[in-house]
């Protein structure tokens, strides 16, 4: 009797370990590629940014530059982007199931945007470039694979790990952010391999370049008690309502500049003009650029009260009038600033303050918890981790459904309360509890 022949695809298939080595190999490759170009690109990054913000230190009068700064940037994005200009949020659509294409050109214009962002002075932070860069490069890698549907998500998702690992320097947070930051309460852990692998070898590739990361100190661990515990959940409310306002300023930012002013250009300028305003009313340039000298003092001495605040508004409105940049070194400005003003009110340690603030509004804002938390141990160590867990998670519930990504998907409600916002996004939740809100005013108007 003659054995039936099984072709060798039919036979990994059907085979759970061959199938899985199959697997393992192709997003080795895959990933490996993709971390490979998301290091490279965040090494060129960080290398310009460095060179952006000394640059810009040494010659003050650079600031008075930045409206003319926004005018170029925003021309840039209305003559070659195309849909770069949805930044993160387009390639969250695209996760999602969306039908777009992600350009390449999104890595060229957002380092170019970002750059002469802190170049003049304007307020941002540095994941966005990262993550639009890698993703944008992890899209074509696809492309040259023929990927279908599933594994272009799964590319897309390693793109963002890869991107936000390798300029933070936290590989392991990274995995997690790419997996978590897609939809509320949901995690694709289809992904979970090819993002690690992405994020990891980015890291890796980023350092080999010579690019080094911040440091911070914690600093004296409180003796664990239950008043300890009270001070920590009080902390994180704060500091989840503190990444409830950072999102929802933001958002106003971009809607009020939006509606007043709809040539960008003309959107940019006039952000520009504001944020120059306020910094010479203020006399101070602390709460331009990445903001890392508020950090190191956060952790070292004090920080005016109203620093989380001031960096809050300087950053809403940077972004609101379609400069470039990232929001989480700012959220993690505001995090550390807020932790160091109430320590003396808990009788807290300043530094061990300004470590939970730093990873709490970062998850308050982006609705990442856990990949914060365990950012929160690659860069202070595992010594406070029950203090950076219970942070994290509550300040997490305390945001409510906001964040700095509207086009995230609210997978599962925070609250039963509103399990009505379930498979929305964050900016049609937002809208559609507009309104409700105004439809009481509206019919008492009528009558």
């Amino acid at each position: 009797m003659q054995t039936e022949k099984h072709p060798i695809h039919d036979v990994v298939k059907n085979s759970l370990h061959l199938s899985t080595i199959s697997y393992l190999i192709k997003w080795l490759i895959i990933s490996s590629i993709v971390g490979i170009l998301a290091g490279s690109a965040s090494a060129l990054f960080l290398a310009t940014l460095y060179w952006a913000t000394e640059t810009r230190i040494s010659n003050p009068y650079f600031l008075y530059l930045l409206p003319v700064a926004g005018v170029i940037v925003s021309y840039a994005y209305t003559k070659f982007g195309a849909n770069s200009g949805k930044g993160n949020n387009l390639i969250l659509e695209q996760i999602q199931g969306g039908k777009e294409h992600i350009p390449l050109r999104m890595a060229p214009l957002v380092l170019f945007g970002t750059i002469m962002t802190h170049l003049f002075g304007g307020s941002a932070g540095r994941e966005g470039t990262a993550v639009q860069m890698a993703s944008s490069m992890a899209e074509s890698v696809g492309k040259v694979f023929k990927l279908d549907k599933m594994d272009r998500k799964i590319i897309l998702i390693s793109g963002i790990s890869a991107g936000f690992g390798s300029v933070f320097g936290t590989p392991l947070a990274g995995t997690v952010f790419g997996l978590e930051v897609i939809a509320l309460g949901i995690v694709k852990y289809q992904a979970l391999y090819p993002a690690f692998v992405a994020s990891f070898v980015g890291d890796y590739v980023t350092t080999a370049w010579g690019i080094g990361h911040s440091h911070y100190e914690l600093g004296f661990i409180p003796e664990a008690s239950l008043l300890l515990v009270v001070k920590v959940v009080f902390a994180a409310v704060l500091f989840g309502l503190a990444g409830m306002l950072f999102s929802q300023m933001t958002y106003w930012s971009k809607t009020l500049f939006a509606k007043y002013f709809a040539n960008p250009m003309l959107r940019s300028f006039v952000g520009g003009l504001i944020v120059l305003t306020i910094v010479l009313l203020l006399g101070t340039t602390d709460y331009i650029g990445l903001g890392l000298p508020l950090i190191y003092d956060s952790f070292e001495a004090e920080v005016s009260p109203f620093a989380f605040f001031l960096k809050t508004l300087l950053t809403s409105i940077t972004l609101g009038a379609g400069f470039q940049g990232g929001e989480v070194t700012p959220l993690f400005v505001v995090g550390a600033t807020l932790g160091n003003t109430i320590s003396g009110f808990l009788g807290v340690p300043a530094p061990f303050l300004a470590a939970l603030g730093f990873i709490a509004v970062f998850a308050a804002a982006t609705n990442t918890p856990i990949a914060c938390f365990i950012m929160g141990i690659e860069l202070f160590g595992a010594d406070a981790a029950i203090y950076m867990f219970m942070a994290t998670m509550v300040s997490y519930f305390f945001s409510g459904h906001t964040g700095i990504y509207s086009s995230q998907k609210i997978g599962v409600s925070k609250s039963r309360l509103f399990s009505h916002h379930e498979e929305q996004t964050l900016l049609s939740a937002k809208k559609q509890t507009q309104e409700k809100e105004e439809t009481p005013w509206k019919k008492s108007l009528s009558s």
